[in-house]
């Protein structure tokens, strides 16, 4: 038994507690992990040490769990509450084993021979400092063992105790083990078994594997077969010697290649605590739980943010490290590798990698190759497929690079199953958005510099509440066994392969994933206070009418969810407002009738931002809510065809991803009838009165969708009005009408500046067969686009049609 260990982990409380500081995951394991507290509850950890079992005591009490000290008594027998695996090594003589098998044994003795006894079996982890340690490292014979001697464990306790990482795991229930497979030894040893691979497991996820040495590192990779190629290959056509052409492929190496640290990580948890504290109310994170299951399960996991800031680097590592797993490495871009903030983010793990790699071979097999090796190593990735901080708020059209780069290492034979993990970024301020709209209008995009920091650590102040949400995975392997069945017979382990099958297959799981960041969106005080008060020409509501319109939203979610993924704010409308006002994003003022609610007209460009974080989350319904308001009578049929008109290229752009668009569109129709903002007679459906109150919030449902069908119309017009015209000049046109329109109506929308967005409509209506190519590459319109063309106009009010239809046959004349 280890009665003097218990003895001596109670002497211990004491000399420790100075020495411990832990972060525990889950934060609150009786809730999250549904913990049974009325039921006999079992701990099971690694190293039988007096250290280790202070340590989880003195975790136990703050958390309300059972003492590890105790005894548990079942069936008149009392039985040790903590079983240990293995013993520490020893410095002199040889190491004996633990009690664990027999206590394992004992346990399920006591349950077959009591059906009603129902105990639980927690596993718990305890590391002691979260440093990976490095290959073929000599401390791998002290600090860094798993079970290490009493000195070794001293040296740890007080280097790394302050690091340390505690995780609950669920728990297993010791009834339904024996009832399915006995109780003899054989059991017992299963059960310990898989206890040894479950931390074995735990340890890497929360720790990453073992750090190569670098200059091994890149001696490896320059020696790999399609490296050599490529060098080989690179001499030839500049005509310099093989050495020459070694050394220039080592140099682009030190230009790529992270240099991951655990004390940068150490220090940078410590600065980042200190820095979200300043920055923000909070960090809500949602769906962390099934991160933690993937790693569990030996995924290599892969990141896929959506990009709005900076702050995405750090503050999606840091919340991946306080969620107990390895941070990624990560793909910087290579305009990030400035002093010093480029030598300190490569040592918390990025790798930088330049905007283009056309033209540069051998730049394109040096980070292709290290690509690969950061797989087959196992070590977790994080990337951006937009490419670029989004400027606009929307997502951007994927660069489909990185993700070609994953499926080719994967077709060097990676064991592991490799996953895809798409993260919705939210923010109730980017400290950014000041300067997108005067890039967006023209000018040059600012260099990051030390002095750009400077800048922004000066002005920090309260930005509300930042949102990480972990969407739905992809597992990629599942994924090709689904769309291409055969793609394991291209697996080759020394050539870069690249299928016929690989390019549509890329560009079709990029707008995958995008949806999926898309429907893991967050909604929050401040997209929601955008959405409501950008839909007024003034930029004003009552107070009354705000709040009014925000419960409306929320319950629209609640009634017809977007999807499954997204998140919503528990909080009532009133606090919300609150909060908005807190923050200084709107004004409020106050008149004998009572309070209103506005922008001032800065405040009503940069707030556009947050209302295109979320306004995929409301087209549909706003399309819904314009055709009802345009129409004196609809039926529910009409209203299915408007949207499945406009749906593709809204699909295109918002990235919609809508299982059955007709069903949701009729749970949207519900609720705003039984919301009193539609009349129903029958199958036809109609606005109320103008004065009512159903009628005005109808209306403000509604122009959310304004800005779309207008940039629609503008583009559809030049397209049936100027004839057959070239890609360049037709998005220029369509980019100068929009300057037009901002200027004659008073528009503040961004997304008018943004020239991506008209290259992604032409595409859409390419897509969908509402415009051809002729001989000379000129664009032109079908019968199909005038069809399409008088649908929006419908939906559009006169002045703003009367204006497109003014400025377009100036122009053609």
């Amino acid at each position: 038994m280890f009665r003097p260990v218990k003895l001596f982990a109670a002497l211990l409380k004491w000399p420790m507690w100075p020495l411990l500081k832990y972060k525990v995951v889950p934060e609150q394991p009786v809730a999250e992990l549904a913990l049974d507290t009325s039921s006999p509850l079992f701990y099971i950890c690694t190293t039988e040490s007096a250290a280790d079992l202070a340590a989880i005591r003195r975790i136990c009490a703050k958390l309300a769990l059972p003492d590890p000290n105790d005894n548990v008594s079942l069936n008149g027998s009392m039985h040790p509450r903590t079983l240990f695996l293995e013993k520490p090594h020893t410095l002199l003589v040889k190491r004996g084993k633990t009690t664990a098998l027999a206590q394992g044994q004992a346990l399920l003795q006591a349950h077959l021979a009591d059906p009603a006894l129902n105990a639980q079996l927690v596993p718990v982890s305890l590391l002691w400092g979260r440093a990976p340690g490095k290959e073929n490292s000599i401390k791998g014979l002290i600090g860094e063992a798993h079970a290490p001697n009493w000195l070794a464990k001293l040296l740890i306790v007080l280097l790394s105790g302050r690091h340390s990482l505690v995780r609950f795991s669920r728990p297993v229930s010791l009834q339904q083990m024996a009832a399915q497979f006995g109780s003899d030894e054989q059991t017992a040893h299963k059960l310990l078994r898989m206890s040894r691979f479950h931390f074995y497991r735990q340890r890497l996820a929360a720790n990453g594997p073992k750090l190569a040495n670098r200059p091994q590192l890149f001696n490896a990779l320059l020696a790999a077969p399609a490296l050599k190629k490529a060098i080989d290959d690179e001499a030839k056509a500049k005509r310099i010697p093989v050495k020459a052409a070694r050394q220039e492929a080592h140099k682009l190496l030190l230009e790529i290649a992270a240099d991951y640290r655990a004390s940068t990580l150490r220090v940078g948890d410590r600065v980042l605590r200190w820095l979200w504290h300043k920055l923000y109310t909070g960090i809500k994170v949602n769906n962390a739980d099934m991160l933690r299951d993937l790693a569990q399960k030996g995924h290599e996991i892969v990141y896929i943010p959506c990009h709005r800031s900076h702050m995405d680097y750090l503050l999606l590592s840091y919340v991946i490290y306080q969620q107990g797993l390895a941070p990624p490495h990560i793909a910087a871009g290579i305009n990030l590798n400035f002093w010093p903030a480029g030598t300190i983010f490569r040592r918390g793990g990025a790798f930088f990698i330049r905007r283009s790699f056309s033209g540069n071979k051998l730049y394109s097999a040096v980070f292709r190759e290290y690509l690969c090796q950061l797989f087959s190593k196992g070590y977790s990735i994080k990337y951006y497929t937009e490419g670029g901080r989004s400027r606009t708020g929307r997502l951007l059209q994927p660069k489909t690079g990185m993700l070609a780069m994953t499926l080719q290492s994967m077709l060097r034979g990676i064991e592991r199953p490799v996953t895809l993990v798409p993260v919705y970024l939210g923010y109730e301020h980017v400290m950014e958005v000041n300067t997108y709209l005067r890039e967006l209008k023209g000018s040059g995009k600012q260099k990051e510099s030390a002095w750009g920091v400077i800048k922004a650590i000066r002005n920090l102040r309260d930005y509300g509440y930042g949102y990480v949400n972990f969407g739905e995975p992809v597992t990629l392997n599942n994924y090709l066994n689904q769309h291409v069945p055969d793609w394991k017979q291209d697996i080759d382990a020394l050539e870069v392969q690249k299928p016929q099958w690989l390019n549509p297959v890329v560009a079709q799981l990029a707008d995958n994933m995008m949806q999926r960041i898309n429907q893991a969106a967050a909604l929050n005080s401040i997209n929601l206070i955008a959405l409501c008060l950008l839909a007024t020409d003034k930029h004003t509501l009552t107070r009354t009418e705000l709040e009014q319109q925000i419960d409306f939203y929320l319950a629209l979610q609640r009634a017809a969810p977007y999807h499954g993924q997204m998140t919503l704010p528990q909080e009532p409308a009133a606090q919300l407002v609150e909060h908005a006002l807190s923050l200084q994003k709107v004004q409020q003022h106050s008149d004998s009738f009572g309070q209103l609610i506005s922008l001032t007209d800065n405040n009503a460009i940069l707030l556009s931002y947050y209302r295109n974080n979320v306004l995929h989350l409301f087209m549909l319904p706003a399309i819904i809510a314009s055709s009802i308001l345009h129409q004196r009578d609809i039926s529910q049929q009409q209203l299915n065809i408007v949207v499945q008109q406009l749906y593709p290229l809204l699909q295109q752009e918002l990235f919609l991803s809508i299982n059955t668009v007709e069903a949701y569109c009729s749970s949207i129709l519900q609720h705003l009838v039984a919301g009193g903002l539609v009349e129903q007679d029958g199958d036809s459906y109609r606005a109320p009165t103008q004065h009512s109150t159903g009628y005005f919030m109808l209306s403000l449902l509604a122009n959310n969708a304004e800005h779309t069908l207008q940039r629609y119309a503008m583009v559809l017009q030049l397209i049936e009005n100027q004839g057959p015209q070239s890609r360049a000049d037709l998005e220029k046109h369509s980019h100068e009408l929009a300057q037009r329109l901002l200027s004659l109506h008073g528009i503040t929308a961004p997304e008018y500046y943004d020239k991506q967005l008209f290259s992604t409509l032409l595409n859409a209506l390419k897509d969908n067969g509402y415009t051809q190519t002729d001989e000379q590459s000129r664009v032109s319109a079908t019968a199909q686009l005038h069809q399409l063309k008088d649908t929006i106009s419908c939906l559009l009010r006169n002045e703003v049609l009367q204006s497109i239809h003014s400025i377009i046959p100036t122009r053609a004349a």
